[in-house]
């Protein structure tokens, strides 16, 4: 009866594991019927360009079975608590506060942009640098944050159309920037 036990249990969470696509251990994503690469992105709390630069597409053209990266190959993972944490790729610092704001996105793809943000990252040089542009009177420049759906972040810019709590997320694809939107978050700042 123990055994039997035993057995039905493991295979329960076998089946279970394999359901999601997911695989801890590899930190891969296997691709079902009606996914996309936005949906793949969001689900893992990382970027369509994350996944793109990992996986070495050059669309976003995905297939059934395909398997895909969902983690940066090179940076260590934490995954104490996957059903409230999302999967990191850097390690976090301690939260020193949540605020709810309105994100948009934003990208370099017009005449008047140096690419020069307020703090002096070149995002030209570093188009996968993770930069938000902020309201310095609510988020101090060079803050860590954490933005959901987009990952961790530096404060690193400001924008004549970002006062209050609004933030933009660089994106360096125009067609991803314009896919994230509008979008009110919560938003952790960190020590």
């Amino acid at each position: 009866m123990k055994k039997s036990l035993i057995t039905i249990s493991t295979s329960i969470m076998l089946l279970l594991g394999i359901s999601t696509g997911a695989s801890a251990a590899s930190n891969t994503y296997t691709v079902k019927k009606g996914d996309s690469l936005s949906k793949i992105a969001k689900t893992n709390h990382i970027t369509v360009s994350q996944l793109k630069q990992w996986n070495h597409l050059s669309s976003d053209l995905i297939k059934i079975n395909q398997v895909l990266k969902i983690v940066n190959p090179g940076k260590t993972v934490t995954t104490s608590n996957p059903a409230k944490k999302p999967v990191t790729t850097s390690k976090p610092g301690k939260v020193l506060k949540e605020i709810t704001v309105n994100a948009s996105a934003y990208t370099l793809n017009f005449a008047r942009c140096t690419g020069i943000t307020a703090t002096g990252i070149n995002l030209k040089k570093n188009p996968n640098q993770k930069v938000i542009s902020v309201d310095p009177k609510v988020i101090k420049l060079g803050s860590k944050v954490y933005v959901p759906g987009y990952g961790y972040a530096i404060a690193g810019d400001t924008g004549g159309a970002i006062k209050g709590n609004k933030i933009d997320v660089f994106i360096p694809s125009q067609k991803a920037a314009l896919q994230w939107g509008r979008k009110t978050l919560k938003i952790q700042i960190l020590k």
